[in-house]
């Protein structure tokens, strides 16, 4: 039986985290009790994506992340159709905080993706 889980970031401001990437991902904040400045979650409003839990480190981020997101935005689009739908949604994420690191074109294996790092500089991918 497959288990249930969340992803958990550690972050200098789990708020703003929680925000961003409830926007990012189309998530809510909940309701429930949350305290920003130590931690905060987002939930997939239809229940199909694990939470998303963001922590206060004392640490800031010093090399490039062993985990990331892959932020499904093109899905079924390829070549020209697909990098368009990518770079309008690199746009928006932009106005939101993330920052674009580069762009990767298609080749003979891979549909291309756009490398994107959220408002505290973790990678994640629009594909």
């Amino acid at each position: 039986m497959a288990k249930e889980f969340q992803v958990t970031f550690d972050c200098a401001d789990p708020g703003a985290q929680a925000v961003f990437w409830a926007h990012a991902l189309g998530y809510t904040v909940p309701p429930a009790p949350q305290d920003p400045n130590t931690w905060a979650a987002i939930t997939d409003p239809e229940g199909k994506g694990p939470r998303i839990y963001f922590q206060t480190v004392p640490e800031g981020k010093t090399v490039k992340n062993r985990l990331h997101l892959d932020v499904r935005s093109a899905p079924g689009l390829t070549g020209d159709e697909r990098m368009a739908d990518l770079e309008v949604e690199a746009a928006r994420l932009e106005a939101l905080g993330a920052k674009r690191l580069y762009r990767l074109e298609s080749d003979d294996e891979n549909e291309g993706i756009i490398v994107m790092g959220d408002p505290e500089g973790n990678e994640f991918c629009l594909d």
